[in-house]
């Protein structure tokens, strides 16, 4: 079964832009949005500011691909988890955010005797800890991206 997926993590806010988490942490992010930047039909609008570190290696496991955000993020620790506090205060926070695309047909894949098996991860104690020290959220998202007619 064909499988897309990526992991991120992510400090969001209402309030405060990205540009001014990123002064406060001293780590330059992978991706931003700013609030109300994308306007189309019909009228999507980001609801938050985000700054975000994004992990969309191909051929990694999810716990893998986490692994590695973590590579970069634990260091600043402390800093994350002060800012994610200052965040939370007025609706804003942190999230282990992974995503993950079944019978992704659309996209180009390694032959099956050569692609690693991307199904299963965990968390170890590690993940856990970082994610209770940052008061961060974990949200797996997961899609079937089988059309109507393997439904049946």
């Amino acid at each position: 079964m064909p499988l897309h997926q990526y992991a991120y993590f992510a400090l969001f806010s209402r309030h405060t832009s990205a540009d001014d988490m990123t002064s406060q942490l001293g780590i330059a992010p992978d991706e931003v949005t700013v609030r109300g930047s994308r306007i189309t039909e019909p009228a999507v609008v980001p609801v938050d500011h985000s700054w975000r570190v994004t992990c969309r290696e191909p051929g990694l496991r999810i716990d893998e691909q986490i692994t590695r955000l973590l590579d970069r993020l634990q260091p600043h620790t402390d800093r994350i988890s002060h800012l994610t506090r200052q965040l939370a205060d007025t609706g804003g926070g942190a999230v282990l955010q992974v995503v993950r695309y079944f019978n992704d047909t659309g996209r180009t894949r390694p032959d099956a005797a050569d692609a690693p098996n991307l199904f299963g991860w965990h968390l170890d104690r590690e993940v856990l800890d970082f994610l209770i020290a940052t008061g961060a959220e974990l949200d797996v998202d997961e899609y079937d991206m089988a059309g109507d007619e393997d439904s049946g």
